[in-house]
């Protein structure tokens, strides 16, 4: 019989809501299609001319994270206060990664592979590792996962129609 160790379920615990945090935008958009799709940067451009995030980054996928988020904590006995705030920090996360690509000249929307799973996944599970029972280690090992499944999972995610790109 496989017996987990503690730190085990946590990684795990904290791949979840790092999967539901990552999957809500998605989710919202199959939900709620094109409506409450507001750009978190208003449409802002700086002086690069470039946006500062993006379209992409709305506030109905920022809403959806933190919402969703807080409840599968909620259902894997976490406190739902840290599920809410893991969605939003993994969404800060995701938001950095789009302001580098945007001022290294990536297009909206656009792949740069490692960036876009490192800081969506570090950002929260560092800040609240704590409160995750996760140690450095483990926060290495769900980057790397959380990389991994992003790299092989999203493809199959394209072609099943659920995300409309391959990445």
């Amino acid at each position: 019989m496989l017996e987990w160790s503690y730190s085990q379920i946590d990684i795990v615990r904290s791949l979840i809501l790092l999967l539901a945090a990552n999957g809500a935008p998605v989710l919202a958009v199959l939900v709620f299609g094109k409506h409450w799709n507001w750009p978190i940067d208003g449409g802002l451009i700086l002086r690069d001319g470039r946006h500062l995030f993006g379209h992409s980054k709305t506030w109905r996928g920022l809403l959806a994270a933190i919402v969703l988020t807080a409840l599968v904590a909620f259902i894997l006995s976490i406190n739902l206060w840290t599920g809410a705030l893991f969605g939003l920090l993994a969404m800060l996360g995701d938001c950095l990664s789009s302001f580098i690509k945007r001022r290294l000249g990536y297009p909206t929307s656009s792949h740069a592979r490692g960036l876009d799973t490192l800081t969506e996944s570090i950002l929260p599970t560092l800040l609240l590792k704590q409160s995750l029972g996760i140690n450095w280690a483990d926060i290495l090992w769900l980057a790397l996962i959380f990389f991994l499944l992003e790299e092989f999972v999203s493809p199959l995610l394209y072609q099943w129609h659920i995300r409309n790109r391959p990445y």
